[in-house]
C-alpha cells in the first residue's frame, strides 16, 4: 500500500452500515480504480496477505466480455478503505449522501480479475468506464482475511488449498502443510503449490498435503504431538523417501511416487512406522528406525506403467500401504 501523491475525490457516494460496519456504495473511473486500490498477495512478507496470483486468462476473458458493450454488466468490486477514505455529506438534509476524500489506497478484497480485465479493456480501446464498488470504511487485517475466505469458499470457491493456507495460524495441520511447501529443506518445496493451482513441476497442492498429514498423524500418540514435532517427523520421513527415490520423486510423468494415491499410501504406512518407532518409556521417537524402515523400501517399483497404474482412491492407497508396511517392518 502506498500513499497517494494527491487526494482523490469520489462524488455521489452513499454511506450506510452493514452489520455495524460503516460502508460506502459508489462508482469511480477505471483510471481511479487502478490508482487508489492495491492487492495483498498471499505471500506478502507481513503474513497477512491472501490474494491468489492473477490468472491472466481470466482477466483477458473479462476484457472480452466488456467488449460486448452495454450488455456487459458486472458486480461491484469489494474494498477495505483502511480508514484512509473520509466521507463528507453534501448537506445536513442528506447526511448519507456525499463525497469520499481518498488519502490512501484501499485494499482490493474481491474483484482483482475484474479490475485486471477492465485495465486490459481500457488500454486496448483507449476508453474509460465506470467501476462500481462497495468499500468498508475499516476492517482490521484478520477481519479482511476472514471476509475474503468466507466470500470465496461459500460463493465462488477460492479452492481448499488457499483456504487451508489462510487458516495456518489456527489449524495445526494447515501450518505443518504450509511449512512443508515453503521450507527449503522440505522435499515438497519444489513440487508443492500453496494456492491449489497446479503448474508444471508443482503438482502437490496444500490440500493434498493436508490430507497426507491427516493420515500420517491419525494415531493418538501422533495426533497429540505439537505441530513442531509433527513437522519434524514429516520432514525426516519424506526426506528419507526422497533420498532413496530421488529420480522417482522428481519425475511425476514416469513415476507415481508423488501421485496422490501413493503419497496417501506412504502416509498411512508412515503412521504405523511412527507408532512402531515410538520409544514408549521415554515418549520419544527412534528416528534411525524410521529411516531404516524407509531404506528397506529401496527395491519397490514406482513406475507409472506398472501395477500402481490401477490403484485408485483411498482404497488403492490402503492396499499399497499394506505392501509398504510388509516390506518396511520386515524382520523389525
Amino acid at each position: 500500500m502506498t500513499s497517494l501523491p494527491y487526494y482523490q475525490v469520489i462524488e455521489n457516494v452513499t454511506q450506510y452500515k452493514m452489520r455495524g460496519k460503516v460502508a460506502y456504495l459508489g462508482n469511480f473511473s477505471a483510471t481511479s480504480a487502478l490508482q487508489i486500490t492495491y492487492v495483498k498477495p498471499y505471500d506478502h512478507p507481513s503474513g497477512k496477505g491472501y490474494q491468489r496470483p492473477v490468472d491472466n486468462k481470466r482477466c483477458n476473458d473479462f476484457a472480452s466480455y466488456l467488449s460486448k458493450g452495454e450488455n456487459a454488466l458486472f458486480t461491484p468490486i469489494l474494498l477495505n478503505a483502511e480508514s484512509k477514505w473520509e466521507f463528507s455529506p453534501y448537506d445536513k438534509a442528506r447526511v448519507a449522501y456525499g463525497r469520499l476524500i481518498c488519502k490512501g489506497q484501499a485494499s482490493l478484497m474481491d474483484g482483482q480479475h475484474r479490475l485486471g480485465g477492465i485495465k486490459r479493456y481500457t488500454q486496448d480501446t483507449n476508453s474509460e468506464i465506470n467501476v462500481p464498488f462497495l468499500a468498508f470504511h475499516f476492517l482490521d487485517e484478520d477481519e479482511e482475511i476472514e471476509l475474503f475466505d468466507t466470500i470465496n469458499t461459500k460463493a465462488k470457491g477460492i479452492g481448499t488449498s488457499l483456504s487451508k493456507y489462510l487458516h495456518r495460524y489456527s489449524d495445526e495441520n494447515s501450518w505443518v502443510a504450509t511449512e512443508l511447501i515453503t521450507r527449503g529443506d522440505s522435499p515438497f518445496h519444489f513440487i508443492g503449490t500453496l494456492t491449489g493451482k497446479r503448474v508444471s513441476g508443482r503438482h502437490v497442492t496444500l490440500q493434498n498435503l493436508y490430507k497426507v498429514l491427516e493420515l500420517l498423524t491419525k494415531p493418538n500418540e501422533i495426533s497429540s504431538l505439537s505441530k513442531e514435532e509433527k513437522l519434524t517427523l514429516s520432514l525426516i520421513y519424506f526426506n528419507s523417501i526422497k533420498e532413496h527415490f530421488n529420480t522417482e520423486w522428481l519425475n511425476y510423468k514416469e513415476y507415481r511416487l508423488t501421485h496422490i494415491v501413493c503419497l496417501n499410501a506412504l502416509a498411512i504406512a508412515g503412521a504405523e512406522i511412527f507408532s512402531f518407532a515410538l520409544i514408549r518409556q521415554q515418549g520419544k521417537f527412534d528416528y534411525n528406525l524410521i529411516q531404516k524402515c524407509v531404506k528397506r523400501l529401496k527395491g519397490m517399483q514406482w513406475g507409472a506403467e506398472g501395477p500402481l497404474k490401477y490403484l485408485k482412491g483411498i482404497s488403492g492407497s490402503r492396499i499399497l500401504a499394506s505392501d509398504i508396511l510388509a516390506v518396511a517392518l520386515h524382520h523389525t
